[in-house]
Formats: C-alpha cells, structure tokens, sequence
C-alpha cells in the first residue's frame, strides 16, 4: 500500500534489528522501500539488502556531505548501476550548510561529483536521487547545464530525471524543479509544528508528481519525533499530505506508490523478468 522512497536500512540503527522493522513495515502496509547508497564503501550492505528481500530496492551513489571517502568515477557508477535491483543514481546533489570557514568556490568537488552522479544517470537512464541543502540555485543550474535539457538530441543520451529527496526548499524551488520534470519527496518534516511553509509546498504539489519517504532512521515524524525513525512510519506523511490536500489517506498512498513505479520504472520491469544479473561488487 506505502512505499517508503527513501531509507538508510544499512544504517547500524537499523540494521541491528532488520527483522523486526521488516515486521512493523507488513504491519503498517508499508509494502516496499528503497534503500540508499551514500558512499561506494557501503554499497556492497546497500545492495545485499536488496537482493535479500523481494520489497527492497537499492541505489548507486555518493553524498554530497560526505568527505574521505572512495570519490566515484563514472565507471563506478556504471558498474554498480548495471546490478539487479539497484534503481536509482544517488543521493547525490549539493550541501554548502557545513562551509564553515570554506567558501562556495571551495565546494567544486561538490560540484564536480554531481556532475557525475548526473551524466552516470543520463547514461543509464535512471532517475537521480538529489539532496540539496542550502545550495538550491546551484543544485537547479547545475541540472539544467548538464541534465541533458538542451542537448539530450546532440548527445544521444535521456534528459536527466529523478526527485529531490526530503524536500525542504521554498515553494519557488520546487515550482523549479517540477518545470524541469523532477518529483518532489516530502518526510516527516511536514508533520512537525514549525513546517508550515513545507505543507503550503505539499499543497503546491500535484499529487501525481509527490513520493514520501522516511530517511530513516532520522526524522521520524509526529508523533515519533526524537526516535529512531523507521518506514513503517512513513504512513504518518501521507496522513499529513491527505489532511493537507484533503484527500482519502488510500488516495495518497496509491498515488504515491504509482509515482514511484513511474520514476524508478527499473522495479515494475525487474518485476516483470526484463533486466539481467551480474556478479556483485565488493567494496
């Protein structure tokens, strides 16, 4: 009935008592969850979840926060993308909230990953993952210089697509983004108290362009706020997207379900037999 878009399962938080949370997912009619890469090193875990159970699903990528980590070239990528059950390019994007005493110019590597992470998923025709925080107009020109908008026809390559995850931007930057095709993901940060500019943006967004997610196992929504977050709760956004756009919760959770199918499009096909396996990759 839910799906939960995005997850970190391999998160020792969580993949201390997989079982159990397995367990209150069935319970919750959370039938489905995606797991997310945040660095190559971990994407051996990652991707294990997935193969391991029929209801999840992994992505190839590599934070944009993270520092001192394997730096993915394109082939990294690639190859990891070619895997079974790995849907999505991810997360990827920009973060300049923890400058500190760097400017932005000081954040090309940032840039320069993402950049990757983009061409990786133009060339696999899979959907991006993008995080961004604090870094909203770069994040959106970025996409638009290199996401294939102009020159898809000159390269051969599909424009980019994909969602910006645990959305926390203003009304104009997903108005930006849903102009360049993307989807929109809302978390339990919608339900909190001070997020009332984030529900006039779940308003905004049509319903056929909006995923939930949990980003388990941070940010568990009310009234869990200040635990450990898991996607059987992720039901509580869709509460608060239903109350917010007074819709049927059923509605929301179909809805939301059928977007997911729409972008990661691998999953209805891996579902249907189509894609092929390769040999895993170790770390």
């Amino acid at each position: 009935m839910f799906t939960d878009s995005h997850c970190h399962l391999n998160f020792p938080e969580l993949s201390s008592r997989l079982p159990s949370i397995l367990a209150d997912m069935a319970t919750a009619g959370v039938t489905r969850a995606i797991c997310i890469s945040t660095t190559l090193e971990e994407f051996p875990a990652v991707h294990a979840l997935a193969t391991s159970h029929d209801n999840l699903w992994a992505t190839a990528g590599v934070h944009p926060d993270n520092e001192g980590v394997q730096e993915p070239t394109l082939d990294d990528l690639l190859a990891r993308a070619r895997l079974p059950k790995v849907v999505g390019i991810g997360e990827t994007g920009l973060d300049y909230y923890r400058l500190g005493d760097r400017s932005r110019d000081d954040m090309e590597w940032q840039r320069d990953r993402y950049r990757i992470h983009i061409n990786a998923a133009r060339q696999t025709d899979l959907p991006l993952v993008i995080h961004t925080r604090s870094a909203s107009d770069d994040t959106l020109s970025i996409l638009r210089e290199t996401g294939g908008f102009a020159s898809a026809g000159q390269t051969g390559w599909p424009v980019a697509r994909g969602v910006f995850h645990c959305f926390t931007e203003t009304l104009a930057v997903a108005r930006a983004a849903l102009d360049l095709g993307f989807y929109i993901s809302l978390s339990g940060i919608l339900t909190f108290k001070n997020a009332a500019d984030l529900r006039e943006v779940a308003g905004f967004v049509p319903l056929d362009r909006l995923l939930i997610e949990t980003d388990s196992p941070y940010l568990a929504p009310v009234p869990h706020r200040g635990k450990t977050n898991s996607p059987a709760y992720v039901p509580f956004v869709a509460a608060q997207i239903a109350s917010t756009k007074g819709l049927a919760l059923e509605e929301v959770a179909h809805a939301t379900s059928a977007n997911v199918d729409a972008l990661f499009s691998r999953i209805t096909a891996e579902a249907l037999g189509r894609e092929t396996t390769a040999a895993p990759i170790t770390a």
